[in-house]
């Protein structure tokens, strides 16, 4: 039986209060003062539920940018560093802009954000035949769509930036005339900490599976999951964990699983059972995806979305490696379950709040979440 849509009022207010101090933080890059604004928040907001909240802290070297451009023609085009590449120093790399792999050339390249998880962008990365890098950011929409530093605390290959879209015409008809120019890309690294935030509940059966709930970018999901489990308490141990880093390899991911060694196995192994919720739920003109190797999983998430009214747009084949955090699991052969979006503004700095966000999708998907997570715990 479908909820009744009086059923959301209470948790579209909810969502709304919740997004709208999420976007007053900021930019919340690893390790920044933003990061640390959102882990405050969300831990006080945790704790008004009337629970215990933790967090573990993780150490990171944070890559600050000092320069970054590409000089052409006598003019300097900003950009931003690729947080994975090495640096220039300040006198930058010089060479002649070229649309092909030619040596000692600046190598010029359409990429959107998703280039990060193909074959294709390691290639590019790791061949150093070029000088430098110049990533021309090419996403649905114009702007500076940024990729991900996969291999954060391992910088390889070439110097590489990122330059808009908007600059896309001028860079492109340099490189087609061989015109010569420089890239700069100086950065310091500096010491600094970020961290994940931890609700744990202890349940009766206290040797059955871990249920793991993490987010991403799914921060009403969470929370609506967090408040539904606290009026139904569970029957097994459950983690709730909202990990740092992401954008940088998924740093904070990669500490939670150092501490609790084996929990990306299968079930059968001492495994745990895994809930992402990850980026871009409920983000206007998005598509929302489904993804599990589980029957179970896929059936259980697919009867509860249909209650909420919003059944999800795609249900990935089971063989389809997730590109987020639960990418590990899935090759350790782990259960687990990722919901994530798509979105005409991924990685684009103007995806914000409100515009960016469909609070009605956002709201019913949430619904559905919680109500999964609760089931999935008896």
């Amino acid at each position: 039986m479908r909820l009744s849509p009086h059923a959301f009022e209470e948790p579209k207010a909810r969502a709304v209060a919740w997004l709208t101090a999420w976007d007053s933080q900021g930019i919340h890059r690893t390790g920044t003062t933003g990061d640390e604004a959102g882990a405050l928040w969300l831990t006080q907001e945790a704790a008004g539920f009337g629970i215990k909240v933790a967090s573990e802290a993780f150490a990171l070297d944070r890559l600050d940018p000092v320069a970054c451009y590409l000089e052409l023609d006598g003019e300097r085009i900003s950009a931003v560093p690729a947080f994975d590449a090495p640096g220039t120093g300040i006198d930058g790399v010089v060479g002649t802009l070229s649309l092909g792999d030619r040596d000692e050339a600046i190598l010029a390249a359409k990429l959107s954000p998703r280039s990060v998880y193909t074959g294709e962008y390691d290639r590019l990365r790791r061949d150093t035949a070029h000088r430098a890098l110049v990533i021309i950011c090419t996403g649905a929409r114009p702007g500076m769509g940024l990729l991900n530093a996969e291999r954060f605390r391992h910088p390889y290959g070439a110097p590489a930036i990122h330059v808009s879209s908007e600059a896309s015409e001028t860079v492109l008809a340099g490189a087609a005339r061989s015109a010569p120019a420089r890239v700069v890309a100086e950065s310091q690294y500096l010491p600094t900490t970020a961290r994940n935030i931890l609700v744990a509940f202890s349940g009766p059966r206290r040797f059955s599976p871990p249920l793991v709930v993490m987010r991403g970018g799914g921060l009403v999901c969470w929370l609506e999951s967090l408040r539904a489990l606290i009026a139904a308490p569970p029957a097994c141990n459950v983690i709730f964990t909202a990990n740092s880093g992401h954008e940088l390899g998924h740093l904070g991911l990669d500490d939670f699983m150092v501490r609790r060694p084996g929990w990306e196995l299968p079930i059968s192994e001492g495994g745990a059972t895994w809930i992402h919720f990850g980026a871009n739920i409920g983000a206007a003109g998005g598509e929302l995806s489904l993804q599990s190797a589980s029957d179970d999983l896929r059936r259980l998430t697919e009867i509860e979305f249909g209650r909420a009214g919003q059944a999800p747009d795609i249900v990935a084949p089971k063989t389809l490696v997730p590109t987020g955090e639960t990418r590990d699991i899935h090759r350790a052969g782990g259960r687990y379950l990722t919901l994530v979006g798509s979105n005409p503004l991924f990685h684009l700095p103007q995806d914000r709040w409100p515009h960016a966000v469909d609070t009605e999708v956002v709201t019913r998907v949430a619904a559905a979440a919680a109500a999964l997570v609760v089931k999935l715990t008896r």
